[in-house]
């Protein structure tokens, strides 16, 4: 299911260049005509250069350099290397190779060139259907970095060292022993790289900004099969462009970055009927709105299933839930708190636990499974805007959707603030992304069950119709599940990052779930 949705998705063409002598205007998308022509003319020109040799023999001789493994369609491997976290998404490349190594990585690289095929890396594929769906994905190989999931830890300089298939699990489980706390995504199971590369909002965002702001350096396998380190003084403006831009310059194979002397939060959730929505959820709102930066929270309105492996509380129940990170002491969290908890919640789990607990606060599925959504940013939440969202989603609504939540965002994620924090600590300044002109965050999604799939696309199409006025100029790329124009992802920065893709991969072969050439 990769359905677009109205307000939720949109379609661009790759403009060509077709005339020598370029106005003012036409220098501005230069990069992308010509790079838009050149990996045509690349795949032409490769393709007319193997048609006397055999494919097959070509990916034989890869194999043979390959410490990890190549499938092919018809291999007994081939179906389940090709699986994405999101088993919703049906990926059919060309090839998939699983790394075992970056030397793979550059092998990989090399060879795809030479039989003019482009290479799309990979870690986990929770956002994998805007890559799947990209034209010509029949003639990309896919190299899965999910088996490289080492992490090496520097307690003294609070520096994470990751291999790119480590997962957020593997992150915290290294680095909780030394009373260091990653900016970590909301599950154990997501995959370090592709969200600290298309930015990274974490539950200590708020006061920390994006995860991407905290990489110091990066090993990454150009088009060229160059492995190249790139930092705040190597390779600037490829270091600038991954920090935010995605994953469309290179293979990244390794990324450092910082960790922070966390060790204990305030954190839980606050738990209503879906009846309650109405009174709670504009209460939640003006709430964030005199919050503190040290306090972060999701709203999430859920209709579960009654399923054996949820839990009573949860099982066959429409639902508000509010979680709420603090960095506080008990005594001024209580006291943030108590507007909240004058509604009676039915459940409240906020108590001091270990930062590392914050994997599981989200309940995230623990597992590979089916889903469909996508992501919207708005300007604000004012009341007309949560009577809006509890339209679409709130008591009595009819929706096929499983959960629509708001995040909360600000403090440190605002991108002036976020370059004033860099500049006061002396860090290298952030990346092509440094936050976000907007104050929260809308995710909603389901389950496309057999049936369900036209209600879906229905459902999420008239939340967002209804929220619509609200939209932000911007998207984030790690909640965007559908293609966009990388402006709605990049703004005025796309023409520069459009430059860095031209530099380092002027055919284009470099794929990426969300392409700065769209």
């Amino acid at each position: 299911m990769n359905t677009p949705v109205s307000g939720a998705a949109w379609s661009a063409a790759e403009p060509e260049s077709t005339t020598p002598a370029r106005t003012e205007a036409d220098q501005a998308i230069a990069p992308v005509a010509d790079l838009a022509l050149a990996r045509r003319r690349h795949h032409e020109a490769t393709a007319a250069d193997a048609a006397p040799r055999d494919r097959a023999a070509a990916f034989a001789e890869l194999a043979d350099r390959l410490a990890g493994r190549l499938s092919l369609p018809g291999d007994a491997t081939w179906d389940a290397d090709r699986l994405a976290w999101n088993l919703a998404v049906d990926q059919r490349p060309a090839a998939v190779v699983v790394a075992a190594g970056a030397a793979d990585a550059v092998e990989t690289v090399r060879a795809a060139a030479g039989l003019g095929l482009g290479v799309a890396a990979q870690s986990t594929g929770h956002n994998a259907g805007p890559l799947a769906a990209q034209d010509g994905f029949d003639e990309v190989v896919l190299l899965k970095m999910s088996e490289l999931r080492g992490v090496e830890i520097d307690p003294e300089a609070r520096v994470a060292r990751i291999e790119p298939g480590a997962q957020w699990g593997d992150v915290v489980a290294a680095a909780t022993p030394h009373g260091l706390a990653a900016l970590a995504g909301s599950s154990h199971d997501v995959g370090v790289m592709g969200y600290t590369l298309g930015g990274g909002i974490s539950w200590l965002a708020r006061s920390h900004g994006l995860a991407a702001n905290q990489v110091l350096a990066a090993e990454i396998v150009t088009a060229d099969g160059r492995l190249r380190r790139i930092d705040a003084e190597h390779d600037t403006d490829l270091f600038w462009a991954i920090r935010g831009g995605g994953g469309d310059f290179g293979v990244v194979t390794a990324l450092e970055f910082r960790l922070f002397p966390i060790t204990e939060v305030l954190a839980g959730m606050l738990l209503w009927p879906l009846d309650a929505a109405e009174q709670v959820l504009p209460a939640w709102a003006a709430w964030t709105a005199e919050l503190p930066d040290s306090v972060t929270s999701t709203a999430r309105v859920m209709r579960l299933p009654a399923l054996p492996e949820l839990p009573p509380f949860l099982s066959g129940r429409e639902l508000l839930l509010i979680e709420a990170v603090c960095q506080e002491s008990p005594e001024r969290a209580a006291e943030l708190l108590a507007p909240l908890r004058a509604f009676s919640p039915e459940i409240d789990t906020v108590h001091p636990q270990p930062v590392a607990e914050l994997l599981q606060l989200h309940m995230d599925p623990p597992e590979p499974s089916p889903g469909f959504g996508d992501g919207m940013m708005l300007t604000e939440l004012a009341p007309a805007t949560v009577r809006a969202f509890l339209a679409a989603v709130g008591p009595g609504a009819d929706t096929a959707l499983l959960v629509a939540e708001l995040r909360h965002l600000g403090g440190v994620l605002d991108p002036d603030a976020a370059l004033d924090v860099a500049a006061d600590h002396g860090t290298p300044a952030p990346g092509a992304v440094a936050g976000f002109d907007a104050r929260y965050l809308v995710f909603a999604g389901g389950i496309p069950m057999p049936g369900l799939g036209d209600a879906l696309v229905a459902s999420l199409g008239r939340l967002f119709s209804r929220i619509e006025p609200w939209r932000a100029p911007v998207e984030y790329l790690n909640f965007s599940e559908n293609r966009r124009p990388a402006e709605r992802l990049f703004g005025e920065r796309v023409h520069r990052l459009r430059a860095v893709k031209h530099a380092v991969d002027p055919a284009g072969m470099i794929r990426s779930n969300h392409s700065v050439l769209a």
